[in-house]
């Protein structure tokens, strides 16, 4: 690799992209690169070097209403970024994430002829499709986690390429099975089923109750079976806790380790999500589940364009995993669901698990720096 300075100019808005970037930052250093960068990002990024034009937490904003309240500033930031990028001159700009911070950005910089790449594609797959006409616009490259998201972009004339997903090499890095059930404090020789019903408070008020009604009914049908339920929170604990109040069922109720907890189980009750790929990666058979507001659903209904939701059934181009998703969410079905998995019926999840894992591949940082040194480099 050539020993000249690399000006690399970057943007992450919120800590997940962070991390990101700052994994390939530090894996291209590792490599010898002599890297100047300039943009915005967190304690990841800052520490390979970054000296970030305002805090990372000044663009994570989250729902419809939070980002119209910060519009003003949202926009100051994003003119200081363009103005910085074209005083600096790098030979790529990449944004992380947040695409509805990023693409405009990138846009921008592209029309100023600066080569652009983005990190972690949009959604374009399950909604807003019209987004692919801006994207070609904005980026010379998009790097994508998922391989079914490439067809996509190639069919749009955008350059795209899959560098594999992070959770692969982080899920290496776990203890063993039963390590971790010990330092959870889990009971040994039981049958461990994880439960997760969400992150956020809707998703756990519309799921938990539901969620408990079905761990009633594989009790009675189980009696070798224990829950696990890991709390995002300590707001999530309690309204869990407040669930489970008046029944008596063998759980444990853990503060965070939603990952660890996923690990150490047999199989798994999930609220659809990000976490489903993580569930699959780890080759956990599972039961993927949600529930929202009537109106909420009948909008997100017609919005979304995928016959499935959870990611290792739109990986798979198939339903692997059962889906139950709203009035289909009862606590018998439920129940019916992950008795199947409990009694063999989970053996085919994980053998498709294995086959899509090997689709994504690992080695996410050194893949990412190998599709972005030609267009830092003017290649």
């Amino acid at each position: 690799m050539s020993s000249d300075t690399l000006r690399l100019g970057i943007c992450a808005g919120e800590s997940s992209g962070d991390i990101l970037a700052g994994a390939i930052l530090h894996n291209w250093k590792q490599r010898g690169a002599q890297l100047e960068l300039a943009g915005i990002g967190g304690e990841q990024m800052q520490a390979a070097g970054l000296d970030s034009l305002c805090a990372v937490d000044r663009l994570a904003v989250m729902g419809l209403v939070e980002p119209l309240k910060r519009l003003p500033e949202l926009l100051s930031i994003r003119r200081q970024l363009i103005a910085q990028q074209v005083a600096f001159a790098p030979g790529l700009f990449m944004g992380v994430d947040s695409p509805d911070f990023n693409l405009p950005v990138e846009r921008r910089l592209r029309s100023e002829g600066i080569r652009t790449a983005h990190l972690v594609s949009p959604s374009v797959w399950a909604w807003r499709q019209g987004r692919l006409k801006g994207i070609a616009q904005s980026v010379d490259k998009m790097l994508c986690l998922l391989p079914f998201e490439v067809d996509i972009y190639e069919q749009a004339g955008i350059d795209a390429v899959c560098v594999g997903h992070p959770l692969i090499d982080v899920l290496q890095q776990l203890p063993a099975h039963d390590e971790l059930r010990q330092a959870l404090g889990l009971p040994a020789g039981k049958t461990l089923l994880a439960v997760l019903p969400g992150s956020r408070e809707a998703e756990v008020r519309h799921l938990m109750p539901v969620f408990a009604s079905a761990m009633k009914l594989l009790h009675e049908r189980h009696n070798d079976l224990h829950f696990v339920i890991p709390a995002a929170n300590a707001q999530r604990h309690q309204q869990i806790q407040s669930v489970l109040r008046h029944t008596d069922l063998p759980v444990s109720l853990v503060n965070g380790q939603g990952r660890e907890v996923m690990h150490s189980s047999d199989a798994i009750l999930i609220a659809s999500g990000t976490a489903t790929l993580e569930a699959m990666l780890m080759r956990k058979p599972m039961v993927i589940s949600y529930r929202m507001g009537a109106i909420s659903w009948r909008i997100l209904s017609r919005m979304v364009k995928t016959p499935h939701v959870g990611l290792p059934n739109i990986l798979a181009g198939e339903a692997v995993v059962p889906e139950l998703l709203q009035q289909q969410a009862t606590s018998l079905a439920l129940a019916d669901a992950v008795t199947r998995i409990l009694e063999g019926g989970g053996a085919h999840q994980v053998r498709r698990f294995d086959e899509l894992a090997g689709l994504i591949g690992g080695n996410f940082a050194e893949r990412s720096i190998d599709a972005l040194q030609p267009l830092v480099e003017g290649r």
